[in-house]
């Protein structure tokens, strides 16, 4: 591995014992002699000694980066869009976009919703093919991607190669964050820890704080036990908490006291009648879900209550 190489990752620490990395060989180590691979470039930072995967199918093993470093990577010219996108398109994107899975006619890049960046550093939490991180980066962010797939971590690193875009990526778990403390400005995850166990949830909210910085905030989508169609969807599953990819449902009062481990903490509508309301993908959508982007945006515009909102965000301040 070449200095400049380990330079690019100077950010890194062990996220066993949060101690820094040397090189050695083609992997980095930590003190206490914890060695974690750098394959291809990639740090692969997850660990599965001491939490059980959040998706064992999906989770990064040395199986599986074998079987990706063995395929052929797809051909991707120009514009035409990386078919990985169409093929992971539900899980990322949810039931809106679920006819897409048969190809796309451009990247569904959403506009990034906060204020433009000036070269903050900022972490997304299970960036799978890089959307938000790659949204992030085009608002004025220096964005690094995590993701507990090297699959989904070398799409986005091709995707973001292939787009121009200057991002990074680290495959990791939200539970255990490859990160020394107090290193971003900004932490940023949607459409991500409501597949968490509760549980879980809050070991990452726990590991978020660690690595903001005094005065940085976190800004992670989650979905509203209120809003009309979670309730529906709670109501089809029994009112049972879920389980393995199923979403989870909070109730704000439960969102605000966990968040708030953090530090202050407010909530702020993202979206009714969806949890992925992006009306920058309306060209994308058959009409009946461009419908429903529409009524979900004239109801934020009429100030609806965040309170029955189906996806909420969570926008919570470290303390000094």
């Amino acid at each position: 591995m070449t200095q400049a190489a380990v330079e690019v990752w100077r950010e890194l620490a062990c996220p066993r014992d949060r101690s820094a990395l040397e090189p050695r060989g083609e992997a980095l180590v930590c003190a206490e002699g914890h060695e974690y691979p750098f394959v291809d470039g990639i740090p692969v930072m997850v660990v599965d000694d001491e939490l059980a995967p959040t998706q064992p199918g999906y989770w990064s093993s040395p199986e599986q980066v074998e079987r990706v470093r063995e395929a052929e990577p797809p051909p991707v010219e120009g514009e035409a869009v990386d078919p990985y996108v169409a093929e992971l398109i539900l899980g990322t994107h949810g039931n809106l976009y679920k006819h897409l899975s048969a190809g796309l006619s451009r990247y569904p890049i959403p506009d990034f919703p906060l204020p433009r960046g000036d070269g903050e550093l900022l972490l997304d939490i299970g960036c799978n093919w890089g959307r938000w991180t790659i949204a992030a980066a085009r608002r004025g962010y220096r964005p690094i991607g995590i993701d507990p797939s090297f699959e989904a971590i070398v799409a986005a690193r091709r995707i973001a190669r292939q787009l121009k875009v200057d991002a990074r990526y680290v495959v990791a778990d939200a539970r255990r964050l490859p990160f020394a403390d107090e290193t971003f400005d900004v932490v940023f995850s949607y459409g991500v820890l409501q597949h968490f166990s509760k549980a879980d949830v809050g070991i990452s909210v726990d590991d978020v704080r660690r690595v903001l910085k005094r005065d940085g905030y976190s800004w992670v989508q989650m979905p509203n036990s209120l809003g009309a169609l979670n309730v529906v969807r709670l109501a089809q599953r029994r009112f049972r908490e879920g389980d393995a990819f199923e979403v989870r449902y909070w109730k704000p009062s439960e969102l605000r006291r966990v968040f708030g481990r953090i530090g202050p903490t407010e909530l702020s509508t993202d979206g009714f009648f969806t949890l992925n309301p992006q009306k920058r993908d309306l060209d994308l959508l058959p009409r009946r879900f461009r419908a429903v982007v529409h009524v979900s945006e004239a109801l934020k515009r009429a100030h609806a209550p965040t309170t029955l909102a189906d996806s909420v965000n969570i926008r919570s301040t470290r303390h000094r």
